[in-house]
């Protein structure tokens, strides 16, 4: 199957606020996901600073525990239900 979705690694997002080289990286997976008309999915986003910092660099999908921790499926399908209490949901 043709990959639909490129991952920005969370090695990346974890130095970015000290790495310019990290941003630089993201940029460019960021450039590379969008003319292969993939999905970018930036990982391990853990704090604001990060979200924020992938929001300026262009990337518009997120997954970290900044947006919520693994749980159990019966607990996350009732989450869903409460999705204004969702902080991901707020965020966007």
């Amino acid at each position: 199957m043709p990959p639909d979705q490129l991952k920005i690694d969370q090695a990346f997002v974890r130095d970015l606020v000290e790495d310019s080289q990290d941003t630089a990286t993201i940029r460019i997976i960021l450039a590379l996901g969008q003319s292969l008309g993939l999905t970018v999915i930036a990982e391990g986003v853990e704090n604001d600073v990060q979200w924020n910092h992938r929001v300026k660099c262009g990337c518009s999908v997120f997954q970290g525990y900044l947006f919520g921790k693994p749980m159990p499926l019966a607990e996350f399908e009732s989450h869903l239900k409460h999705k204004s209490s969702c902080s991901c949901i707020a965020r966007l």
